[in-house]
Formats: C-alpha cells, structure tokens, sequence
C-alpha cells in the first residue's frame, strides 16, 4: 500500500486446548509498498508471516516448507524451549523444496510475553530476513491487563532497487550491517492508527530490523512499558522513549488522548568501522505510523496491572561460575579490501566446535567486552539474560531480556541461570550481517 494506508495486522493462529498445529511456508512473494510492486520473501505468503498466540504448557507443532531457492531453517527467538531435535535446533538445515517438522513445547512455567521467529541458516540470516522473513510470536499471560485493543507492531526496514527486487547487500554494508531506506510497521508505509479518547491499548511491539535500533517516542501519548523481551518489571514504568536493539520487543500500554501522533524512530550513532574517513552506521531516523485519537474523553482511569510478586533477582544468588567475553573487531589482511573479521575470544563461528559448556544448574555471570569501535547488541538463545552492569552504571531493578546491549569500547554484566533446559546452542551478535560474518559462538549445556 502506498503512505498512510489503514494499519492491520498480519493474519494470527491461535493455539485451541493446548495444541497449536500449522504449516508455514517460506517463498518469493509480491507485496505492494508505497504504491509500487515489489517482491520479497513472505511466511505464508505475507510480510511479517502469521503471528504464533499461545500459551504456556502448549505444544506447537509446525510442518515448515521451504519455497525459497536457497538453504533455510527456523529460530523461535526468545522462547525458553529445547534447542535440539525438531525444537529450536538452528543446526537443522531445510534444503530447497524441503520440509521439516518442528514440534516446540513450552514449560508449563514459560513466561508470557512477545517473541518472534526469523531464520538462522548461518551465512544468509541477514538477507532472509531483511527480505521479509518474520513474524511475531505472542505467548499470553493467564489474566492479562484489561484494555480496550491490542495491536502487534512488527517493524522492519528494507530497500529496493529500481526493479522491486529487494536490494543485496555490498561488503561494506555487510560490514556495517545493512539498513534498509524503508521502515514498515506489519509490511505497510506510515499507516494510521485510529483510537477514541479514553481508550487504553497494548501495543507488542518486534524490533525485526536487520540491524537497525529503534529509539521509539509518541510524543503526545502517554507510554507505558510493561517489560522487554520476556522481562516484566514490577510495575508498568512511565516512559518517553524506548530504544529497542535488534531483536529486541516491548510490550506497552497506551493511554489514548485526543489528537494526532507520530510513533518515531531517532537516529541512533552505533559506530564506525573505524578507519580514517569510514563512514559512521548512524542510523537515520524515520516516522513509523499515526495514531490519530478523536473525541475528547479523559484519559482511562483503568487500574493499571498490580505489582507482580518480586522477580527473582540472580544478583542474591550464589554465582557458580564467571566468563569474560571478547567481541573483536580486526583487519584479515589485505587491508580494507578483505574486508574485517568479526569474531568472539578471537575466533569465527564453526559448528563443528563447542566454545562454552556450563553445567546444568549453573548461575554465572558473564562479563561481554566489545573491543570494537561499533556497538554490538548480544543475544543467548534460550537462557533469558538479567542485566546487572551496562558500561559501568548499575542497572535499578530486575531487568532480564534476551538482546543486551554492549556498546562500542564498553562491556555489560549479566547473570544467567542454566536452568530448566539443556542443550547445545549458540550466542552471537545481532547485527545479522554480523552474526554471518562469524560474530556467533556454541554453547553446550549439559
């Protein structure tokens, strides 16, 4: 659709007596965007592909078929179930015209919350997704906060050369990590919200950006967030600006005023390559959709959620062991011309090697260093991550996601429990194209 078109939502399966059966389809598809024919890649045959509703205690069986012309697989991102087998395994690989069976369950203890899938084929994940690969996964809460609409916002950048194919990736912006002129919210060009005033809404919103952070505001509106990732703060904070990294999501309570906003994105500085003259990946700002309130009621009075019982707090509990991980940067010779090697403790991703192996059970804190001269955000499948140092400055509260940021030079805490759930995986950088090019390690529990 072209430039303020309505807002809607990708089409939603839900699960029915604990089961959630369905197909997904990844394949070539065309989607009209700001007036022009385009072709991307679509689940199901849309961009995002349909969002996943669930509950804890589920079963998700999904028979995924693979349309595209090249080598793909499937990632649950932040979901807290088994990595091996026909779960969450990123080490399946789906040929061409193959299919595969997955079957996820999650725990009956699994956290509600706003997850998403995308895929992980080592080497492509950066061009799947930014082609349209993804979609939401929203995993409900028993008794959710009463509000007058929900909305899933899935937003995602992309670009187009002059003949609607999606744009390929130079070297340099591999190195960058690409970013696409376009930032759609569920597929669409700046659509209109509409709401009365007086209304409360819950917005779940994917940062599915290949590498772009949202620094997102509604100047006008008042935002509430509920928690990031699968996090959940006490209590709903007053907030004026969330920055999502990507990968990341939010889960916000919107309180409707009367007249016309703008939810933005700021530009946001994630470093250079850090040669003389390199340009910097400043990442542009844009304007993502309106929200255009009528009527001129007082603003909701609704209770808002009650305190939930204190999370628990990894920072009271005895660490039984503690890691420091490197993030680097380095030329592979050659000069520029090679390009830049990403790595982790020094070395590119291989498959065939196990690089950490907590013990199930383990509490430990790890201390992520970025040597670099860009900002790396980091994401551990499976095992949430709680914040306990960001550069220095302590973090307030229990405040647990799955993408944490590690700023350029800097370094950030976490603590992680090794609990519940054993198997091998990895942990990389979440600027795809860095991830593909080797910023991603495995790690084993067992």
């Amino acid at each position: 659709g072209s430039a303020g078109e309505t807002f809607r939502e990708p089409e939603v399966r839900s699960s029915a007596r604990g089961r959630l059966d369905l197909e997904l389809a990844a394949a070539v598809t065309t989607a009209t965007i700001d007036g022009r024919r385009v072709r991307v890649l679509g689940y199901e045959g849309g961009m995002p592909g349909p969002t996943l509703r669930v509950r804890a205690g589920d079963r998700i069986s999904l028979r995924f078929r693979n349309g595209l012309g090249a080598t793909t697989n499937l990632h649950t991102h932040g979901l807290e179930v088994s990595p091996e087998g026909n779960s969450d395994n990123v080490f399946v690989m789906i040929p061409p015209s193959g299919t595969f069976d997955y079957a996820y369950e999650l725990g009956e203890d699994h956290p509600p919350g706003v997850f998403w899938y995308h895929p992980h084929h080592h080497g492509t994940t950066a061009e799947q997704l930014f082609a349209g690969l993804y979609g939401a996964i929203i995993v409900e809460e028993p008794d959710p906060p009463a509000v007058d609409r929900e909305r899933v916002l899935v937003i995602a950048d992309i670009s187009f050369d002059a003949n609607g194919d999606v744009t390929t990736a130079t070297r340099f912006e591999r190195m960058l990590g690409r970013e696409g002129d376009l930032v759609l919210v569920n597929g669409l060009l700046l659509p209109t919200m509409a709401a009365a005033a007086g209304e409360r809404e819950r917005w779940r919103i994917v940062n599915a950006c290949t590498s772009r952070y949202l620094r997102l505001r509604l100047d006008g509106q008042r935002m509430r967030l509920l928690g990031i990732d699968a996090g959940r703060f006490p209590e709903p904070r007053d907030v004026d600006e969330i920055v999502l990294l990507p990968g990341n999501r939010a889960d916000v309570l919107v309180d409707a005023a009367a007249g016309e906003a703008v939810l933005q994105t700021l530009p946001f500085d994630r470093g250079s390559m850090g040669a003389m003259g390199a340009p910097r990946s400043t990442t542009t700002g844009a304007d993502l959709a309106r929200f255009v309130v009528q009527g001129d009621a007082a603003a909701s009075v609704a209770p808002l959620p009650a305190a939930s019982a204190a999370p628990r707090d990894l920072r009271d509990e005895e660490v039984t062991g503690r890691r420091t991980l490197t993030l680097a940067m380095g030329g592979m010779g050659g000069g520029m011309g090679q390009g830049m090697g990403f790595t982790i403790d020094g070395r590119t991703f291989a498959e065939g090697r196990t690089d950490l192996e907590p013990p199930a059970g383990a509490i430990e804190e790890w201390t992520i260093e970025n040597t670099s001269t860009m900002d790396h955000p980091f994401h551990l499948h499976v095992w949430p991550m709680q914040l306990v140092e960001v550069d220095g400055a302590r973090v307030a509260g229990v405040d647990r996601r799955d993408v944490v940021p590690v700023p350029a030079g800097g370094r950030v805490v976490v603590r992680i429990a090794f609990e519940g759930i054993t198997g091998r995986t990895v942990y990389h950088c979440h600027i795809l194209d860095h991830e593909d090019l080797g910023m991603m390690g495995t790690i084993r529990v067992a």
